[in-house]
This record gives structure tokens, C-alpha cells and sequence, in this order.
């Protein structure tokens, strides 16, 4: 897996994680006017493993 990081037709940052055959399996479903904040954004995505799962 990998994430990609890239500036959408607005010129604001966005964050895709891809699996291993370059599907997309999660985004950052908001754009972000810096670069800073949409790296943040892949570290709470990264640190978020022992998060609880809620069924719905």
C-alpha cells in the first residue's frame, strides 16, 4: 500500500491510499489549501490503527 498525494483541478491538496494493484481504497474526501495540513491529515489516517470499529 501506498498513499498518494496530489493537487486536485481546484489546486487544493488531496490524499488517496492505493493497495498494492493501484486500486483506490481510501481518500482524504476534503481538499486542503496547504501541503502541511494533507500530510497531517495521511498521519492521522496512519495512527488511527487501534481505533474501534462501530457496526451501523
Amino acid at each position: 500500500m501506498f498513499y498518494e498525494l496530489y493537487k486536485d483541478t481546484a489546486s487544493q491538496w488531496r490524499w488517496r491510499l492505493k493497495a498494492a494493484n493501484y486500486r483506490t481504497i481510501a481518500n482524504s474526501g476534503e481538499g486542503y489549501y496547504n501541503k502541511s495540513d494533507a500530510l497531517a491529515a495521511i498521519q492521522l489516517v496512519k495512527s488511527s490503527g487501534p481505533a474501534p470499529i462501530h457496526e451501523v
